[in-house]
């Protein structure tokens, strides 16, 4: 099961309370306090791991308690801290705190981006003190000490997004998944009947002389897909991440649909879902040329694209026809963004 979104609870370890004791030795008159500090609380971190993949084991077990921390004890001992509590998350989680009021429901944490990122959202609470830190010349046996502070309480929000260089968009049955199957390792279900994918899919694609990128196949769009109409709302914040777009379009007449209706309704929803979608490098992709028994449905769909500005290509995902030379354009604008990064970094070392 692909889950990218839950909700959980946090509490980190309260601090040990403080010790009341005073020292009995023989030979050792009026020995005085000898209470030990209470020990830390655990906290609460998250990880962002490249071990897992799916938020699913958050989805059954929502409620995380950090370890408490030991009491004090006599002979001046401070309480053992309590073991801190680490939720691996998959690479590229948002982690949200709820913040309870309703304009603004939800607060960023941080987005853990990068692999072995560690952040705390739930801080120990301070163990107390013992009786032997209220000792003054004064006040030789004091009976004063402290509770353990609590830990901290919190009610957060995982958002999963994955993190994709190029990402597939079109209508469902479109062949997204078929091509990232013939472009990739990746293996979604794919079958000669209609139906949609339900669950985004990652494939990395091997290309000559030691080059890759990583694709996502996101479940298809319909048109009202940013107000919540069909599965690809849901993921459109997979798309996100991605450097790259490709409009894969169905010229084929087995959809009844025309191709540049499909297209200019993608693009759409893109744009009102998130404007910054239309500043990404994005390709036009005719698929199906395989079955295709009208020409004029991908002349009219290249007369479009060639308006917009935007590479086009035939294509069939079955046969692979047409494919090595979108993944080689594909490439080449993903060169160009990884250029403007390491020169922007050369630039502006930290």
């Amino acid at each position: 099961m692909f889950v990218d979104e839950v909700d959980i609870h946090v509490e980190a370890g309260s601090g040990g309370r403080g010790c009341l004791a005073f020292r009995r030795e023989k030979f050792v008159p009026r020995g005085g306090p000898s209470g030990g500090d209470g020990g830390l609380g655990g906290s609460v971190y998250v990880v962002a791991s490249p071990h897992t993949n799916t938020l699913i084991n958050y989805r059954f077990h929502p409620e995380f308690s950090a370890e408490r921390g030991d009491h004090g004890q006599g002979s001046n001992r401070t309480g053992a801290n309590g073991h801190d509590l680490e939720l691996a998350v998959p690479i590229g989680t948002l982690v949200y705190e709820k913040t309870g009021d309703p304009e603004h429901p939800l607060s960023l944490l941080v987005d853990l981006a990068k692999e072995g990122q560690r952040v705390l959202v739930a801080k120990g609470g301070r163990g107390g003190l013992g009786n032997a830190r209220f000792a003054t010349s004064t006040n030789r046996a004091p009976r004063k000490v402290q509770p353990g502070e609590p830990g901290e309480i919190k009610d957060l929000r995982l958002e999963m997004k994955l993190l994709a260089d190029v990402g597939l968009v079109g209508f469902p049955n479109a062949g997204k998944s078929t091509l990232i199957a013939r472009i990739s390792a990746a293996r979604p279900k794919i079958a000669d009947y209609p139906f949609t994918t339900l669950t985004p899919n990652l494939g990395v694609v091997q290309l000559s002389g030691d080059r890759s990128f990583v694709v996502a196949d996101v479940p298809g769009l319909i048109e009202g897909a940013h107000r919540g109409l069909g599965l690809g709302h849901r993921f459109l914040r997979h798309l996100e991440r991605t450097k790259v777009l490709v409009h894969l379009v169905d010229v084929s007449s087995g959809t009844g649909r025309d191709p540049v209706e499909d297209f200019e309704t993608v693009r759409a929803e893109l744009d009102l879902f998130d404007p910054a979608f239309a500043a990404k490098p994005q390709l036009v992709a005719a698929n199906k040329i395989d079955a295709m028994d009208d020409e004029t449905r991908a002349k009219n769909l290249e007369k479009r694209a060639k308006k917009l500005k935007l590479p086009f290509f035939r294509i069939s995902g079955v046969s692979g026809d047409g494919v090595p030379a979108l993944l080689e354009a594909i490439w080449k604008h993903l060169a160009a963004e990884r250029e403007a990064a390491r020169a922007a970094v050369e630039l502006h070392p930290r």
